[in-house]
């Protein structure tokens, strides 16, 4: 993976980055060793159990250059040569992240999607501590002019066909505000920034109402990943004055619901999904499936909801074989713990509910479009 970072280089051995603020971005060029799977469950992390580490059990670097910035291009240029579409990963990670942090979850990201895009890093000073959120909060904003800076090569760079983001956390607030800025300097953004997910931002609501507004209408195709039992959000909103967090709303709820339909934003609500992480604020990284289709759905080089094959009915794929072999709708209503708001994925989940549930026909319900959750034949 390439690193594009506002840190300080560490004079500690052993360590290449801490959670200081730079002068000026540095750029280094990783290689992770992942252990086969066999000895790890996907959506894990295998923690050096020492050191040095154990490729064999354990996530291992087994490559750390230093770069310039023109060998840095030179290795962008030749990584998007070798990805199918010509297309980029941009990784943003979130609050309280060492630098091993970010990137050993970057690789898991990479590695467990199947991702065929160029990876790339972009991390920020973050001093690694749950007592440091005010200092983390500014770093994303020191942050903010360098990553314009890497977003506005990226549209020039004639070999870049297609660029995705996927920020975590706190590291929502670095893309967005960063996508803001160059859609203001620009007067729009590029049409080949594809993909914009959002993983449990932790953003203010009425913000980011303003932050897409600054963007135009003409903008990638936001997903939002969003958890209602997410324990760190929680404790952020308590912090700035008890204002919802993006990645904590109830899409289905007003006025957030008409709101994400107007900007065409997908949303995918985790609140069901179990959790290894007790704050349940990385559950996107966490479940298998998730990653897998993301990856997939990058690397055929679609928007999430493309056409009427959306993400959605991947996961309804993915999770219909449980709810056929219960027999009725209680088994699939089970086995789909993901919900996704978009209305093809509504249509087809109707259908498919109907299917099981022996209607002769098959079609989705219909119901009166002033109730409070409208079906999806209820067309706006």
């Amino acid at each position: 993976m390439l690193i594009a970072t506002t840190r300080t280089r560490s004079t500690v051995p052993g360590e290449m980055f801490n959670g200081e603020r730079a002068l000026a971005p540095a750029f280094a060029d990783m290689t992770i060793s992942i252990p086969p799977n066999k000895l790890r469950k996907k959506g894990q992390v295998a923690w050096p159990k020492r050191l040095p580490s154990n490729p064999a059990t354990d996530f291992a670097t087994v490559k750390a250059n230093d770069l310039n910035i023109d060998e840095a291009k030179k290795w962008l240029s030749t990584s998007v040569k070798k990805a199918p579409d010509g297309s980029v990963l941009v990784f943003i990670h979130g609050f309280n992240n060492r630098f091993e942090d970010a990137v050993y979850r970057f690789a898991q990201i990479v590695h467990d999607s199947g991702v065929h895009s160029a990876p790339v890093l972009v991390t920020w000073p973050s001093r690694g501590s749950l007592l440091a959120y005010g200092y983390d909060r500014e770093s994303t904003n020191y942050t903010r002019n360098a990553l314009e800076t890497l977003f506005q090569y990226l549209a020039k760079d004639p070999e870049v066909k297609e660029v995705s983001i996927l920020a975590h956390s706190m590291g929502n607030w670095l893309a967005l505000e960063s996508l803001r800025q160059m859609a203001i300097r620009n007067g729009r953004l590029p049409e080949k920034f594809k993909n914009v997910m959002l993983a449990a931002p932790d953003v203010d609501v009425d913000v980011f109402r303003q932050q897409i507004a600054d963007m135009g209408k003409q903008h990638p195709q936001f997903t939002l990943f969003v958890s209602r039992d997410d324990k760190a959000l929680a404790f952020s909103r308590r912090v700035w004055g008890d204002v919802s967090r993006l990645g904590a709303i109830d899409p289905e709820q007003a006025p957030y619901k008409k709101e994400l339909e107007d900007n065409k934003i997908m949303v995918i609500d985790l609140t069901k999904i179990k959790s290894g992480d007790s704050m349940n604020h990385g559950k996107f990284a966490e479940s298998p499936e998730i990653v897998q289709l993301i990856g997939q759905r990058i690397s055929d080089g679609q928007t999430l909801t493309d056409s009427h094959v959306g993400l959605g009915d991947q996961i309804l794929v993915a999770t219909s074989g449980a709810a056929t072999a219960a027999g009725n709708v209680a088994g699939l209503v089970l086995a789909a713990p993901v919900a996704v708001v978009d209305q093809d994925t509504r249509d087809n989940y109707a259908t498919h509910v109907g299917t099981l549930a022996g209607s002769s026909s098959a079609q989705p319900a219909t119901t009166n479009c002033d109730q409070t959750r409208p079906t999806p034949s209820c067309k706006r």
